[in-house]
């Protein structure tokens, strides 16, 4: 119902949280209402989904809009019901501000056109340029965050797959975490003004140390 120029998005399953959790479940199909559940469940869908992945985009995949959403709905759509579709209600993370909800398909066209089509396939043998290729690519999704939830991790496994076209093993995100996780948020922030470089180093670091541990594994 319109009210003014905002609409009322209660009515919508992604606006709604699963009765009984608290409001700290958002509703769906399963009826899972504790938050450590919904959040196992979601990680062994999303291990499930990077195997299908990695052998549906090979590395001439030039990306596009539609195959992000296609991820979300192959990860999430035994879960919920709007997986796959972009959200329709406005979110933040403190006093942050994603794009609004309206702009969204506007937004992931230009980002296939300005950025995907740019930097995939990610072929470039230059390690600089692939960090600058991952750092572009995964502030400008996030900035976006199209889906009602999963964003970050959509992100993530996106540029672990343009990471598979450089040939480099996939990427370990472990030491995002503590202060290196603020300093995360930060470089995203960054990017509102196309600024890119805070991201490259924590990629740079990144890709240091997935390669490092994968050798201390041999």
């Amino acid at each position: 119902m319109a009210r003014g120029k905002k609409y009322d998005v209660s009515g919508l399953p992604e606006a709604q949280f699963e009765p009984g959790s608290r409001g700290r479940v958002l509703k769906n199909l399963l009826g899972i209402k504790n938050q450590s559940e919904m959040d196992r469940l979601e990680a062994v869908a999303l291990k499930q989904a990077e195997e299908v992945f990695f052998s549906m985009y090979d590395q001439g995949h030039c990306f596009t809009a539609d195959d992000i959403c296609r991820m979300h709905k192959i990860w999430l759509g035994k879960i919920y019901s709007w997986a796959g579709n972009y959200r329709q209600v406005n979110i933040s993370k403190g006093s942050f501000d994603f794009a609004a909800a309206a702009h969204i398909p506007q937004l992931m066209n230009t980002f296939e056109h300005d950025h995907l089509s740019v930097y995939t396939p990610c072929s470039f043998k230059d390690q600089k340029q692939v960090v600058r290729a991952l750092s572009d690519v995964h502030v400008e999704l996030i900035l976006i965050h199209p889906f009602r939830e999963g964003n970050g991790r959509i992100a993530r496994l996106l540029t672990i797959l343009m990471a598979l076209q450089a040939g480099l093993p996939p990427l370990n995100f472990s030491i995002i975490t503590g202060k290196k996780k603020e300093e995360y948020f930060t470089a995203v922030r960054a990017g509102m003004k196309r600024d890119y470089m805070p991201m490259e180093e924590i990629f740079g670091e990144v890709l240091e140390s997935t390669i490092s541990g994968r050798e201390d594994k041999k």
